[in-house]
């Protein structure tokens, strides 16, 4: 059996027609930047997400990258973020000439460790960024606190995790200042091509974001700041517009292959060491990343078999190459070195079938010899 990381095919199959129908609609139109289907989109996702404003950019990166451009984060700022993440995270900082201060992760949750937060906050600190990973929310009520009384803004990588509620019932990224999301194809909203947005209830900051997105441009041809090409294609978002009608059966979906996933495992994961995801309401699963103690030779016995599997991540931000002259070291964050050396994400998406997550449970059981 032949069993991809990600189908994206057979997720088309179920909603060719209205696919079809979306792109011609905007071929029809002949309006392929912004427009009135970015305009919808983004009223859209405000609504799903009960934030007030919603502004549609280019990608997940540049949402972040956005984000903190409004927020003026500049030369000699700090912004604390992650050790473990995907490179945006920190990419941007350090675009902006800001410098990205790391810490560790909870192990159990692969999300930032508040505590650690305010032990690094300090007077040079703009920007704390905690990130949504894998479609769980992080907990931000510590990180909000202590932000707050520092007048330092939160802004939510949620990337990852479109549709993730946390246990007050918040959705990912409208908790904070500003909330980053990613339609990248792989993710749980994903488009045909690159795609993001970004979130918040601050009017003022909404508007920034749409003149950043636009070289600052207000009215044409005078430009107010110095903004960049953050633009939503219309075809993209139309074909958002599309999916995010489905999205809560995906979600479901993922989530039942989830509780599947663990059904099948649970019996040989506390004696080989294998560590599951936590069964948590309201994650959306875009990954289903398990721990194992020999994590490259699981990974190539998998393979072999037909099953695909990806690493997410093999090396921590803090040990990049283009950050060595942060001065880091390795042994900075044991946690979030240690996911590195163990992680290992599983097939989820919600097409997989029952017969498909039984040959991945017997193959990981008798790697175990189990």
């Amino acid at each position: 059996m032949e069993l991809p990381l990600l189908d994206l095919k057979a997720q088309y199959e179920t909603i060719r027609e209205e696919i079809q129908e979306a792109v011609l609609r905007v071929c029809a139109s002949q309006r392929f930047i912004l427009g009135p289907e970015v305009a919808a989109l983004e009223e859209e996702v405000a609504a799903c997400t009960g934030a007030r404003f919603a502004v549609g950019v280019s990608s997940g990166t540049d949402a972040l990258l956005a984000s903190l451009m409004a927020l003026d984060v500049g030369r000699g700022d700090e912004v604390i973020t992650t050790a473990y993440s995907f490179f945006a995270s920190a990419g941007v900082i350090a675009r902006l000439g800001a410098r990205p201060v790391f810490v560790d992760i909870d192990p159990d949750t692969f999300n930032m460790d508040p505590d650690a937060v305010v032990a690094r906050l300090s007077p040079r600190t703009r920007v704390v960024m905690p990130v949504h990973l894998f479609g769980r929310c992080a907990d931000l009520d510590t990180i909000l606190e202590a932000a707050a009384e520092r007048g330092v803004a939160v802004v939510e990588d949620a990337a990852q995790s479109f549709g993730a509620v946390d246990s007050r019932g918040r959705s990912a990224g409208a908790v904070g200042a500003l909330g980053c999301f990613s339609f990248y194809p792989s993710k749980n909203l994903g488009a045909f091509g690159d795609g993001g947005m970004v979130i918040t209830d601050d009017e003022a900051l909404a508007r920034r974001i749409r003149l950043l997105r636009v070289h600052g441009e207000e009215p044409k041809y005078h430009h107010r700041l110095v903004g960049g090409n953050f633009r939503l294609d219309s075809l993209q978002a139309a074909v958002l517009r599309v999916k995010l009608k489905h999205l809560g059966g995906w979600v479901e979906g993922r989530r039942r292959n989830a509780r599947r996933y663990r059904e099948l495992l649970e019996a040989v994961a506390p004696e080989n060491r294998l560590v599951l995801p936590g069964d948590y309401p309201g994650h959306v699963y875009n990954q289903f990343v398990i721990r194992a103690p020999e994590r490259d030779r699981l990974r190539a016995f998998l393979d072999k078999r037909g099953v695909a599997t990806e690493i997410y991540y093999p090396l921590p931000l803090h040990q990049q190459e283009c950050f060595q002259s942060l001065g880091y070291r390795a042994g900075d964050f044991p946690e979030a070195e240690a996911a590195a050396r163990s992680s290992l994400a599983l097939p989820i998406y919600p097409e997989l079938t029952a017969a498909q997550q039984q040959y991945v449970g017997t193959h990981i059981r008798r790697f175990f010899g189990s």
